[in-house]
């Protein structure tokens, strides 16, 4: 438990600060999108893991030889209120922090998605007032603004994809379908859920300079992604356009959508991104620059790797907590 405890806490200093920043500067995520995202969330998954088991682990070593036998330990002496006294101060401070902590972090996740539907919720009566229906298919409606502006406002079988009149005016027939897959596939890809769980974990670590890091990154990784689905069917020029066209638009997006930026897919355009934030120019200009000179994608060999490496970073935290005796 001793030296669990400790490799644990080594682990999740190292995924803390290093391991992202280092990710973060890293070229090769553009070249293979969907394995860079399964890395930053085996990074947070592992990070967080290792951080509160590192406390836990420390707090229970004097009652226990691991953390089944600790955990087993202390809730008898919860529940038939017996003394505490095989735990010092510093271990019964390790177990109330790892308690608070994981009570923080699933408390703000469950805060941050009341705040999204809320917000969601208010964007679609203001589209339900002041939105038309699309002569581009279902779930599509159009909105009076002069501005090029195109986001996706997801909610299941609710989910919608809004256009401006400025960005149907603007764009051509095939800029516009560019436009609507890559909305569609934001929605069909869950992207939402992605950006939830990293703003999430931002709101309840905001002096981790890694949250945003990581947030930056996957947003960044999602409109890749969005991209590289319509250039199944589009050509790259038509795509570039389209980027252009719709990041040079107003920086106030409609219908008040800036309040939608907390998190939750959902505004796309003018700037804005389609999963919760503001598309920032560095974003934009990894699109347009990923498009205009593209690199070869990482080989078969090096996706296995870096997936292996994602599945190892929860596999070793999960066995320091779980196997007894796995480091004594």
């Amino acid at each position: 438990m001793f030296w669990t405890s400790y490799l644990l806490a080594v682990l999740a200093l190292i995924l803390a600060w290093p391991v992202p920043v280092l990710l973060s500067r890293a070229q090769w995520p553009a070249r293979s999108p969907f394995t860079a995202m399964v890395l930053w969330q085996a990074i947070a998954l592992a990070g967080g893991l290792s951080m509160i088991g590192a406390m836990l682990v420390y707090g229970l070593e004097p009652i226990g030889d691991n953390l089944i036998a600790g955990l087993k330990s202390l809730a008898g002496m919860v529940f038939n209120n017996e003394p505490t006294t095989a735990l010092g101060f510093w271990h019964l401070f390790a177990l109330s922090a790892a308690a608070l902590l994981t009570a923080h972090l699933v408390f703000t996740l469950l805060l941050t998605y009341y705040k999204i539907e809320r917000q969601r919720r208010r964007h679609r009566e203001l589209l339900a007032l002041l939105a038309s229906p699309s002569d581009d298919g279902p779930g599509t409606v159009v909105i009076n603004h002069d501005s090029p502006v195109a986001y996706c406002l997801p909610g299941g079988a609710r989910s919608v994809t809004v256009l401006s009149d400025g960005l149907m005016a603007a764009l051509e027939p095939a800029e516009l379908r560019a436009v609507l897959i890559h909305e569609n596939a934001h929605l069909s890809q869950r992207h939402d859920l992605l950006l939830w769980a990293f703003a999430a974990w931002r709101q309840a670590l905001p002096w981790f300079p890694t949250t945003r890091l990581a947030q930056t990154a996957v947003n960044s990784l999602i409109e890749m992604l969005a991209d590289d689905v319509a250039l199944r069917t589009e050509s790259k020029a038509t795509l570039i356009k389209a980027i252009a066209i719709v990041a040079s638009g107003t920086t106030t997006p409609a219908l008040g959508a800036q309040a939608l930026n907390t998190g939750g897919a959902v505004v796309e355009g003018t700037a804005v991104s389609a999963t919760g934030g503001a598309d920032s120019p560095r974003t934009t200009a990894s699109r347009v620059s990923r498009l205009l000179s593209p690199k070869p994608p990482l080989t078969v060999g090096m996706r296995a790797l870096v997936l292996a490496a994602s599945a190892l970073l929860l596999a070793v935290p999960t066995a320091l907590l779980i196997v007894p005796g796995f480091f004594g």
